[in-house]
């Protein structure tokens, strides 16, 4: 079953937690989550600020209860009520057990209404245990409590925590990478992908049959140069001139069942789009342009989404005054909120994005370089690219893989960028440490306005509720 009610941490936050929360002492630590929305109708929660209720501060702090001052709450009101927040209180078990007790409920019962008395619909509270794992319950003003079905950390690993795979106090195993258990996990997840052509087809092909319901985000129609890179494009598409992404859920359709894929045809940078894109799970970003590319990196730090980022180039050298192939190279970029983006990591820049913006609106004012499509210096109409877009997307996808269910024999955290090249057969890959943090803008915004901070965003008459 889809979950119906998420909540969505960075991992840097999530690792602030740990460390507060479970100091060592083996006694109960509490915080504050102040919780952000998502685009309506998934109901899922992004932590946006935390207050840590200082150790000291607790009149009690035992292996099994905690008492600690309610000015704290009102400090989180004072900053929740003016967005219309949800407020979540979180404590830790350190004794591992992963159900709330009595105690737990009675502190609930005693303390929420007070909540619901200064503001707001919804309000919660959770728990953690030692090995990180955090179990949420959402109650609404009459104290009528709902799971939350998902707790998600975005972090160097990916995390899904189910409601429904908690028994007596203990989650179950995690599944196993590439078998028949992950596909029925990532059956209940939703996946973004941004951009359906030579790596975005490919993608959306294996996020399909891997189990994601997928949505599809791309503005461009089949033309015949592009069916030898589109996969499930045909003629008659490029004679229709049909939306990419219309053919892609049909394709999907065909072996999955209607609804599996959600087409979307539009660029990402419209309004709808993003809401849509800010319901999911994971985004894979396949898009050639940097403006596509800084629009994903505010989607998936506002709503707290990783983001998996591919690109592919062929660039060329004059030889004798004959085009050569100088290298053939694919990059997979990770991108976790809180963590370096593509802006720290220069695959886009504020120059490019301005000659970007001369190129589409002003074209004669822009002498544009010989920079035509894949093969950088060599104009190609129909470029034969399958077979790199093929080995980059299997990249991107494994990627996702090694995240959430841990195969790799190191830290995932040193692989936050692999590029590879085929014409010298080697492959690099870089840590997150090795990238220098920049401004982590929108973090955890949610859905405020202006949307993704931008004014271009900002909500119409058409959008309104």
């Amino acid at each position: 079953m889809k979950p119906v009610v998420t909540l969505a941490f960075a991992g840097v936050t999530h690792k602030t937690l740990m460390k507060h929360l479970l100091p060592g002492d083996g006694y109960e630590a509490a915080a504050i989550l102040i919780c952000a929305h998502s685009p309506l109708p998934r109901r899922r929660l992004v932590v946006q600020q935390t207050i840590l209720i200082p150790h000291e501060a607790c009149s009690r702090r035992t292996p099994d209860a905690i008492v600690w001052p309610g000015a704290y709450i009102e400090d989180a009101i004072d900053i929740a009520e003016r967005e219309g927040l949800v407020i979540v209180l979180l404590h830790s078990h350190p004794g591992g057990w992963l159900e709330f007790s009595e105690v737990d409920d009675a502190s609930d019962a005693r303390v929420l209404p007070g909540l619901f008395q200064a503001f707001g619909e919804h309000h919660g509270s959770a728990i953690m245990t030692p090995d990180g794992v955090i179990r949420a319950r959402l109650y609404d003003a009459n104290m009528n409590c709902d799971p939350v079905d998902l707790v998600t950390v975005a972090g160097d690993d990916i995390s899904f925590w189910w409601n429904d795979h908690i028994s007596n106090g203990v989650t179950s195993k995690r599944p196993l990478a590439f078998t028949g258990d992950m596909t029925r996990e990532t059956n209940r997840l939703s996946a973004a992908v941004i951009g359906v052509s030579g790596t975005g087809s490919i993608t959306a092909e294996q996020a399909s049959r891997l189990g994601f319901s997928v949505t599809l985000i791309d503005s461009d129609r089949i033309e015949k140069k592009n069916l030898n890179r589109i996969l499930n494009s045909t003629s008659e598409d490029a004679e229709k001139n049909r939306f990419k992404v219309e053919m892609f859920a049909e394709a999907i359709a065909s072996h999955r069942g209607d609804g599996v894929g959600v087409p979307v045809p539009l660029a990402i940078g419209e309004r709808e789009a993003i809401e849509l894109a800010g319901q999911c799970d994971v985004i894979f970003c396949c898009v050639d342009s940097q403006e596509g590319r800084l629009i994903a990196d505010l989607i998936a730090s506002t709503f707290l989404i990783p983001l998996f980022d591919v690109g592919v180039t062929i660039p060329t050298f004059i030889d004798d005054g004959v085009t050569a192939i100088a290298d053939v190279c694919g990059r997979i970029d990770y991108v976790q909120p809180g963590g370096s983006n593509l802006a720290d990591r220069k695959v886009y820049t504020s120059e490019g994005l301005r000659a970007e913006y001369l190129r589409k609106v002003d074209p004669d004012t822009f002498h544009e370089e010989v920079e035509a499509g894949y093969i950088k210096g060599l104009p190609e109409e129909a470029p034969s690219v399958i077979t790199l877009n093929m080995r980059a997307s299997a990249a991107l996808m494994n990627e996702f893989i090694a995240r959430v269910y841990r195969f790799r024999q190191e830290s995932n955290r040193l692989y936050a960028r692999t590029m590879f090249s085929l014409a010298a057969c080697d492959e690099d890959h870089y840590s997150e440490d090795d990238f220098k943090l920049g401004d982590s803008r929108n973090f955890a915004m949610g859905l405020t306005e202006p949307l993704l901070g931008l004014l271009s965003l900002r909500r119409t008459k058409r959008y309104a509720a």
